[in-house]
């Protein structure tokens, strides 16, 4: 898989695409990354990319020209047509499931914008446009090593163990369950005892409740969309209510 970016300041990626599990897997293969400086496509001597907004307002915008020429030859450096993502406070939020569909692309487009934004022409280049979350960023290039590392994780070989991505917070829709390692005992907190019983069945039914009391406690929202069986089910209403009761957490 190809990632690529297009940017003002594209030396902000390589330390970390090049760390960690992401720079493992691009050792190994698993996928490629290049940045591009948007200011290759300017053409007056101070390589501007941005320009003060019509109807007049705060800040500096940046400016379509440049942006298209670079997203069109970007996108011919290569035979397969690039997927296009943009960045902005009005696109779609991020999600597990977003990354999984764009895990099945060969190659993606990040076009990091900055300043006050871009001129809304620009927008009309992108397959795609994201938000990470209802705040502000100074640019794009935080979301892009967002989207990329959620995507690559999800990529064949890029985890030591291939079964780690389909068991972490919403891969099935809910958080993932509590986790603990030594020691058993700190400061008066035991690990729960199942956890110590090598019983790996009774591991994986305690693994499934916790992951039910935490997506109830802390994201209720998301159980709105799991698959329950009735049996789970009354069990979300009986901490719901109980919590209801007594103003406590699930968790």
């Amino acid at each position: 898989m190809l990632f690529e970016a297009i940017s003002v300041i594209p030396e902000v990626f390589e330390p970390y695409v090049g760390a960690s599990i992401l720079g493992r897997a691009r050792k190994k293969g698993v996928f490629d990354f290049s940045a591009y400086d948007l200011r290759t496509w300017t053409h007056d001597r101070h390589r501007t990319v941005d320009d003060a907004p019509f109807g007049g307002g705060q800040g500096m915008l940046m400016k379509p020209q440049p942006i298209f020429e670079a997203v069109r030859a970007v996108s011919e450096m290569h035979e397969e047509k690039p997927y296009t993502i943009f960045f902005s406070p009005c696109g779609e939020t991020f999600t597990e499931e977003i990354a999984q569909e764009l895990s099945e692309q060969d190659r993606i487009l990040f076009v990091c914008g900055r300043y006050e934004g871009m001129d809304e022409r620009c927008y009309t280049l992108a397959d795609k446009v994201l938000s990470i979350g209802d705040y502000v960023l100074t640019g794009g290039e935080l979301a892009s090593l967002v989207v990329m590392d959620a995507v690559v994780r999800l990529l064949p070989g890029a985890l030591g163990d291939e079964k780690s991505a389909l068991d972490e917070s919403f891969s099935d829709g809910l958080l993932e369950y509590a986790q603990y390692t030594r020691p058993a005992s700190f400061e008066g907190m035991d690990v729960p005892d199942v956890l110590l019983s090598g019983n790996h069945g009774k591991v994986d039914a305690w693994r499934r409740r916790s992951s039910l009391e935490r997506t109830a406690a802390w994201r209720p929202d998301l159980l709105e969309d799991a698959e329950l069986t009735p049996d789970e089910q009354r069990f979300i209403d009986e901490i719901t209510e109980r919590g209801k009761r007594d103003g406590s957490t699930p968790c």
